[in-house]
């Protein structure tokens, strides 16, 4: 009788200090990361049978267990990991958006100021003045696309620097876990499949620190081991084995990282909408969506700009009374080779209607059965195609094939070096083309009250011989009739006069208004000495409000102010959306909290609880060897 109490009171002993130990353990970590509350699991003693029925034994603590919500912690990383992913997009749209929309900084008033100083010149054509601030205003313009395009260059560097960071700590964290995935099969087996919490706990905290980087998918193991998959379900962790990711340099585009992962001595690359969560996840899609559309619409600003000034400039004359030339550098396209590529092959890109640009890549591929070239937009993966190797146009550019051959491709950037390479082509203010190459005028001994328009120059190209002398001639007696006299104009008589008809000859157009008389003249020529004629400025200042962008729905200032919007727009919704996800996650990290974390005020009366019991087993004891002792006593 006295073995059977003190058995039962030493088993009594030992689950008590045991639910002691759990105890400290849990106030010990309370502070402690991703540490989830333990508990002793205690069960009774199999009874002794008697005659008088069945007589406990006492209490046996079977193992020591997490206190812990699969549902939950599972629920957390997929909240964690599309907070991480919203939180680092808003970081980095958030850097654009300041820089756009600030009103001093920002491309607006460089845009305003050059226009108003190509108003000044409109206003004094003849004021050295007036021309040095044109080239002053335009060198500043330029330098601000240039600014812009730097700072977006910088965040492209550091996107890539961010992609190197988080994939070497992603191999790192994997690594841990396959470490401990072994560990935790070792452990468990030596103690007869006892849970090492502590180690679980740890391998959770690994888990949930990869969440934050990357989306993944968790898959439990029978023998407890966790393997994780990423992407369209490339392996990362299976039980104690690793595979790795890589920064790569991207096939199409080598100024840009991409995600690569290395099987064996290859390294393929991880389509980028295969990544979709986590801080990764989250730099990646803010570059695929906002990084590289801003600055290739902020690049197709610039070159419709300097296309379209340039455009005008030539159809006007300098001080030199000559044709003006190029005032602005007109960016090409960015033709990039896939890596795949042989070395000789090509295609070259034109654009032939700035108006029609968007700020899409393109992919310009050959292949197929029959073999085809095809021209992607790849914004919406709308394409042109022709049988065979062929020239092909689509908003506004024409990619033209060189040699090439199956299977090849080539990535077409036509806006997005825009505002890198725009430069000022004019130096000396004599070189601006405020003028109209061209002058009317009646003659002196005009009979008739007719007149003539000051002519306009017709559109590109120019008619080399745009400032012969052409004269008009009435014939004599009228008969609503006259003849053309000059080079280039074939030299027609007896040519239908209509008031007001546009008469066009050598690249010119003028009109005649009113009732000529029999052998009036009119004369078309060179605009010798017409240092004061602004005409061509006026044309030119007018562009600032011409729709020339978007196919005639856009100006440029529209177009920038378009940008800021959408950039604006998107980072208000992703601060929005943001602190939403931040709040979710906060509310699922109380929720395991509440379940797994450690209540200092509970552990505390758990602490005298288990202390009382332990007396009390004591207790026990030693009344079992009083009642020994008595046994031995009797004799």
């Amino acid at each position: 009788m006295g073995s059977s109490i003190l058995n039962t009171g030493i088993s009594g002993l030992m689950a008590a200090q045991t639910n002691l130990l759990t105890t400290s353990h849990n106030i010990s970590n309370a502070d402690t990361p991703g540490f989830s509350r333990q508990q002793a699991i205690q069960t009774t003693n199999i009874a002794q049978r008697t005659g008088s029925g069945f007589i406990g034994q006492g209490v046996n603590v079977t193992t020591v267990e997490r206190i812990y919500s699969q549902f939950l912690v599972t629920q957390a990383l997929q909240v964690q990991t599309q907070s991480s992913r919203l939180d680092s997009h808003f970081t980095e749209i958030k850097k654009i958006d300041d820089m756009l929309a600030d009103t001093s900084s920002g491309l607006a008033p460089s845009l305003e100021n050059f226009f108003s100083a190509v108003h000044d010149v409109a206003s004094s054509p003849a004021e050295a003045s007036s021309r040095q601030a044109l080239l002053s205003n335009a060198g500043t313009l330029v330098s601000k696309f240039h600014s812009i395009d730097q700072r977006l260059s910088d965040i492209r560097d550091g996107i890539n620097s961010q992609i190197t960071t988080n994939i070497d700590k992603i191999n790192s964290l994997a690594k841990q876990i396959g470490e401990l995935n072994h560990n935790i099969l070792l452990t468990q087996g030596a103690s007869g499949g006892n849970p090492p919490n502590d180690l679980l706990d740890q391998r959770d905290n690994l888990v949930n620190q990869m969440s934050e980087l990357i989306n993944t998918d968790v898959v439990e193991q029978g023998n407890g081991s966790l393997n994780i998959f990423i992407g369209s379900g490339q392996a990362l962790v299976v039980g104690s084995q690793t595979l790795t990711l890589k920064a790569m340099i991207s096939p199409s585009d080598p100024e840009e990282l991409t995600v690569g992962y290395v099987t064996g001595n290859n390294t393929v690359q991880l389509p980028e909408f295969q990544i979709t969560g986590g801080a990764l996840g989250g730099i990646m899609e803010f570059r695929r969506t906002t990084l590289d559309d801003t600055q290739s619409s902020i690049g197709r600003i610039a070159i419709a700009l300097a296309q379209d000034f340039n455009n005008q400039h030539r159809l006007g004359q300098d001080l030199n009374n000559t044709l003006g030339a190029d005032f602005f550098t007109v960016p090409t396209p960015k033709v990039i080779s896939n890596a795949g590529n042989n070395p000789g092959s090509s295609v070259t890109a034109v654009i032939d209607d700035t108006s029609a640009l968007t700020a899409s890549d393109y992919e310009f591929t050959y292949g197929g059965l029959p073999l085809t070239s095809t021209l992607t937009r790849l914004s919406d993966n709308t394409s042109v195609s022709a049988l065979g190797i062929a020239p092909l146009s689509m908003d506004g550019i024409t990619v033209t094939p060189g040699p090439i051959n199956a299977g090849e491709g080539f990535l077409i950037q036509p806006t997005i070096n825009g505002a890198k390479n725009i430069a000022v082509e004019i130096v000396n203010i004599a070189e601006i083309a405020a003028a109209a190459p061209i002058r009317t005028e009646a003659g002196f001994a005009n009979a008739g009250d007719a007149t003539i328009s000051a002519g306009t120059v017709n559109p590109l190209p120019v008619d080399p011989n745009l400032q012969q002398t052409v004269t008009l001639t009435f014939n004599t007696p009228y008969d609503g009739l006259f003849d053309v006299n000059g080079v280039g104009t074939g030299n027609p008589v007896d040519v239908a006069y209509t008031p007001g008809a546009d008469i066009t000859y050598n690249g010119f157009t003028v009109q005649i208004n009113g009732q000529p008389a029999a052998g009036d003249v009119f004369t078309i020529e060179a605009n010798t000495g017409g240092t004061a004629d602004n005409r061509n400025a006026l044309l030119l200042a007018g562009l600032q409000i011409q729709d020339r962008l978007s196919n005639g729905t856009a100006s440029y200032q529209s177009s920038y102010s378009q940008i800021v919007s959408q950039v604006g727009n998107s980072t208000r919704e992703l601060e929005v959306t943001s602190k939403a996800q931040a709040n979710l996650l906060t509310q699922s990290r109380e929720s395991i909290q509440a379940i797994s974390g450690v209540n200092l005020d509970e552990e505390a009366a758990n602490l005298i609880r288990y202390q009382q019991a332990f007396q009390a087993s004591s207790k026990v004891i030693q009344i079992s060897g009083t009642l020994f002792d008595t046994l031995l006593s009797v004799s």
